[in-house]
């Protein structure tokens, strides 16, 4: 043990350093989800994530949009804790047999006007769960999806680009 220790401090820790920020670029795409958001709903976007049975690799992607780094609160985009106060559900993986009957109820219990949100390989058809006697299939099999967005996980950044592109083509 002490060996280790002491290599610990000798060599440091092994890793990679981070990308450069594109911190401009981010500002400007989170202004541009507020901006829509409120001409399109007269306030700020309200968002519930639901995991609906998956290995939490997206819910890391999406709790990261409330880091330090991207502080979406500052652009009037919030999560919420209840169905009754979201615009948005972002629903994450393949929904499970489970989950089932719990997505439908948060589904039912938001508010109109509502999109979903599948995020994820695993939220758009099952992916790696696709066939599992455990799985019900993607988010769509269960609730309308408005958007899909791809990626195992998607970064942070895909994330506000979808609720862009949501917010601006949505009816």
């Amino acid at each position: 043990m002490r060996k280790t220790l002491f290599e610990s401090l000798v060599h440091g820790p092994l890793t990679e350093p981070p990308p450069a920020p594109d911190e401009a670029g981010l500002a400007e795409l989170a202004r541009s989800v507020n901006r829509v958001a409120r001409a399109r709903l007269g306030r700020s976007l309200s968002i519930r994530e639901i995991d609906a049975g998956s290995c939490n690799g997206c819910e890391l992607e999406i709790h990261a949009l409330n880091n330090a780094f991207y502080d979406l609160e500052r652009f009037g985009l919030r999560f919420v804790a209840s169905p009754r106060h979201a615009d948005v559900l972002m629903v994450t993986g393949p929904v499970t047999k489970n989950m089932r009957e719990a997505l439908l109820r948060t589904y039912n219990a938001t508010p109109d006007p509502k999109w979903v949100v599948a995020v994820g390989a695993c939220a758009v058809d099952g992916g790696i769960f696709a066939g599992s006697y455990a799985c019900v299939g993607g988010v769509s099999d269960v609730v309308p999806v408005d958007l899909h967005i791809r990626g195992c996980p998607p970064s942070p950044t895909e994330l506000l680009k979808g609720l862009l592109a949501l917010l601006e083509h949505a009816s």
